[in-house]
This record gives structure tokens, sequence and C-alpha cells, in this order.
């Protein structure tokens, strides 16, 4: 594909200036179209050292309002980085809806970083495709070029950097060993582009020999295609479909339904308190062999309103040192949450490795709420099903181990506990008008459930349903899980 490029391209100075006085208004104009339609725009740059990225990127710029975007310029990630899945620190720089991120390099540049073997590779080119993916679908258009030169001018480049005193910096002696890997380098670049060159997110490589043809080319595309993501976005109609598609790599394993737990499940007081320290002393011993071994786990509780998630995860984080967890309760989002793909805010709550990640509900709430409560249009619910799974599956290739906790109790019980809270002034804080209205949509909410169940319940995250009207039983069970998981795992 690189070879195949004609590096003789370029642009005479009297064709290319009426070309870019044109394009600039429209750049201009097309970036406050996007940011009115609330179009969230990421543009990647790649390419050999030397080809020209930061030039385009500093031309590009220009013709944009400041206060709509943000250049990154990647580099290694930081220690901190390295603890927490590879895409994380480029999922956190996602933009808002409206906005553009522009990257000087991107995920693209990491793909191989701390890899021993062509098979960790491929996965990692999944991981971006999905990625991609999810992006697209969630309406935002990712725009990726790949600027390509020869290595006679790449040679000539890098000297001509490091000869300026106020350049030097820019040329390593890496890139000096690279050139002589040019053909190798350019061989590897060919299978990366082939491997993420897909629908939702094309490449589009340029022979950037000629730095006036590059602009050229670069601009007419960008301007290109926000006017294609501009007509999209003012036909798009949500057809209500509600048809979630599973990707068949995922092994669906069967699940009892929300009817079919046995809810009378208790345990008395005294066995009760001897087994719940003997729990706790366990997990917090094995909370320090998790960290000694840099295992990451996630801890996520879904459940009816009142099923006791709070006190279910007290008494799991009684066990554990501080140091090594952090809870993460989960309301509606933010606006600067909601206005950016819906799994960005749990990405940035991830652990450490070595660390706990306790979530008091959780991503899931895509598919129940948000479903229940019409906030977000089927089609697109209908997608996250397949979208969890794909996230579950990276935390799991990561390396960590994942809790899935639904806390189920009756109709009766909910509204036994509801009615404490109300008549208790201490516990008050704790019931709200939407607790009421949500127990009106009870059906709606268990069909919903049951078929979270029915759709991400895999092998490597599978759901354990804790029967939950007696509190005492539901904490033993999610410690006891806890603890069984983790003895395997280690």
């Amino acid at each position: 594909m690189l070879k195949e490029l004609d590096l003789r391209a370029n642009m005479p100075k009297d064709e290319y200036a009426p070309l870019a006085e044109a394009l600039k208004p429209r750049l201009a104009w097309l970036q406050q179209e996007a940011i009115r339609e609330n179009i969230p725009v990421i543009i990647l740059f790649e390419g050999l050292s030397a080809a020209g990225k930061g030039a385009v990127t500093n031309s590009l710029i220009l013709n944009f309002d400041a206060r709509g975007f943000t250049v990154y310029n990647t580099r290694p990630p930081e220690p901190s980085e390295l603890r927490l899945p590879w895409l994380a620190r480029f999922v956190e720089k996602i933009p808002s809806r409206g906005r553009m991120a522009i990257f000087d390099r991107a995920w693209y540049s990491a793909l191989s970083m701390g890899l021993d073997s062509e098979k960790e590779l491929k996965k990692r080119l999944r991981e971006v495709n999905i990625f991609e993916r999810q992006l697209a679908d969630d309406g935002y258009l990712v725009l990726k070029y790949f600027l390509y030169i020869d290595k006679k001018e790449q040679k000539k480049r890098l000297e001509a950097l490091a000869r300026e005193k106020s350049t030097a910096w820019r040329v390593t002696e890496n890139d000096f060993k690279n050139l002589k890997r040019h053909g190798e380098i350019t061989d590897f670049y060919d299978s990366l582009i082939c491997a993420t060159d897909t629908p939702h997110a094309p490449w589009r490589t340029v022979a950037a020999t000629d730095k006036r043809y590059v602009r050229a080319a670069v601009f007419s595309s960008i301007v290109e295609n926000l006017e294609k993501a501009l007509a999209k976005k003012r036909k798009e109609i949500s057809d209500g479909a509600f048809t979630p598609r599973i990707d068949p790599r995922f092994r669906l394993l069967p699940h009892k339904t929300i009817g079919e737990l046995d809810l009378k499940k208790s345990v008395g007081e005294e066995e009760y308190r001897e087994r719940l320290k003997e729990y706790q002393d366990k997990l917090f011993k094995l909370q320090n062999k998790l960290y000694l071994k840099k295992i990451p786990v996630v801890v996520a509780y879904e459940g009816n309103d009142a099923a006791g998630k709070g006190g279910n995860i007290k008494r799991v984080a009684e066990a554990l040192d501080a140091r090594g967890y952090a809870v993460t309760p989960i309301a509606a989002p933010l606006p600067d949450e909601l206005h950016r793909q819906y799994l960005w805010r749990f990405w940035r709550a991830l652990p450490r490795t070595g660390h706990f990640a306790i979530f008091d509900r959780t991503w899931y709430g895509r598919v129940l709420v948000e479903r229940v409560e019409g906030l977000t249009p089927a089609a697109r619910v209908s997608q996250a099903y397949n979208e969890i799974n794909e996230f579950e599956s990276m935390l799991a290739r990561w390396g960590a181990v994942i809790f899935k906790f639904w806390l189920a109790i009756d109709k009766d019980e909910q509204l036994r506990r509801f009615e404490d809270r109300q008549n208790t002034p201490e516990k008050r804080w704790k019931i709200t008008e939407e607790d009421w209205r949500n127990r009106d949509k009870w059906e709606a909410y268990t069909q919903a459930a049951d078929d979270m169940f029915r759709y991400t319940n895999t092998d490597f995250a599978p759901w354990v349903a804790v029967e939950s009207n007696c509190k005492r039983y539901a904490r033993l069970k999610t410690l006891e899980t806890m603890i069984e998981t983790l003895q395997n795992r280690l």
C-alpha cells in the first residue's frame, strides 16, 4: 500500500494558492457546523519520523477556532499509565461532542510497546478496531492519515533538522537507527494499515514528499468527510429497533432469570458474625497477594433499588487496605460525561494493577435505566450489549478479575425497605421520588435485567445473582464468591 504511493506527487504554488484560499474558510465554517450539530471529531496523523506530521497539524489548526479543539502529541507512557489498560490513556483524551481532538501520533504509536509476540499484537489490533468502531457507532468522526516518504527524503530531512540548533532536539539517535530499517518499518506499517483500515475508520495514505501536496490532500479530505458527517447527522432518524447482535467469539453462559431465583435464602445472626470475620480476614490477605502480583480487580454492583448494595460494598471495603481500593458511585452522567461515548467515564475509574475498583452501579445503566426510561434510542441500547462485552473482554485480557453482582430482592421486601427508609429520619436521604416512580416499572426493569443476563453473561465476566432478601446472606455470598475466585486466580 505505502510502496504503491506516487512519491513524486506535487502541487505547484500557483495551483495550491487558490485551492488553499477556498479550503480555509470552508474548514472554519465546517468546524462551527460540527459544534452546532454536536459531532465529535478525531483526526489522527501517523507516519515516519520527519514525514511532516507536525507541520500539517500546525497548518490545519490555523483554520479552526482554537476554543474548539485540542492537540495531543503522543509520548511514551508515564509509569502510572503503564499500570492501566494500554488504551486507557488515549480513551481519556477523546473529545466531547462538538469538539475536535487532533493527535500527532496516537494509539498506533503504542501498539507494539511492551509486546513480545505477534499474537499479542493481533489482539491489540483487534482492540483498536473495536475502540474505533464503538466511537463511530456513537457518532464520532474518526479520520486517520498516514504520511509517507522514502528513505532518501527521510535521510535528507533528519540531517537538516539535526544541523539546526533550534530543531536538533527533535531528532534522536533512534530516528537514525530506524532510518536503516526503512524498508522493514514500511512493511510493518503496511500490515498495520491493512489490519485497521475499516469502513468506520478508514486510512488515507498520503505521499508526503511535497508539502503543498500534503496540505491540499489532507485539508480536502477533512472537508469532504466533515460535509458527509454533517449530512448524515441531519438525516439521522432512529428506527427504534431492538435487535442485539453479539459477536460469536463471546461465549455466553446460561443464567437464571430473576423469577427463578430463590429469594428466601437466609443466615442467622450468630453464624453471620463468625463467617463475616473469617471471610474479611481472608479477603485482606488475598488483597496483599494480588498487589504483589499486580492483578487488578473490578467489582461491579447492580440490583434493585434498596437491594443492599451500599451495605454489601461496605462489608467488602472493611476487609481491604484503604490504600488499595476505590469505590465509585455511579449516578446520572454529568454534562462532561454525557457529551462523550458512554464508557468513557468508566475507563477513567479503572484500577491500577494490584488495586480494586468497586462500582456502585455501572456501565450496565445503558441497558437498564436508559432502556426502561427511553433515555437512549433502542438501536443504541441494542449495540450496547456487545460493546459492554468488548469492554469487559479488554479488561480480562489486560489481566483484571471481574466480578458482576446482581443483588435481587422481591417487590414486597423492597416496599418494606422503602417504608423503613421513609419512616427513619437518619435513613430518609436514601429514598427519593424517583425510587417510588421506578417501583411502578418493576416488570420493565425485571425484563431489562433478564436480557442483560442473556446477552452479557460471558465466561470471562459472568454474572453472580445474589439473593438479597436477607442482607446477611447476600453479604456472605459476595465475599465467599470473591474469595473463591481470587484464590483460583492466584
